[in-house]
């Protein structure tokens, strides 16, 4: 296995840690400007004020895009294994 395969699944590697937690964490940031003009329009300043919203929206995101990061791993994982068994290792 030479370094330009090893820099591809690099590369794919952080493709799908980008693919994972992209959304759930745009989404986080998203409510929780969101919430923070809320607090700041209206002088609430409590700690669940932000919390609960971007509780709920993060786990939303996981239920709604949960197949896609799933089918994104699994096909991730299978390449790897792919690599491995050319390169001889099983």
């Amino acid at each position: 296995m030479g370094e330009t395969e090893i820099g591809g699944l690099l590369h794919e590697a952080i493709t799908v840690v980008v693919k994972m937690g992209g959304p759930p964490l745009l989404a986080g940031l998203v409510i929780g400007v969101v919430m923070s003009l809320f607090q700041a329009v209206t002088q609430i300043h409590e700690q669940t004020v932000t919390f609960v919203p971007k509780l709920i929206v993060v786990v939303g995101t996981l239920l709604l895009l949960g197949p896609y990061m799933t089918t994104t791993l699994i096909d991730f994982t299978r390449l790897l294994f792919d690599r491995v068994v050319a390169v001889g290792g099983l």
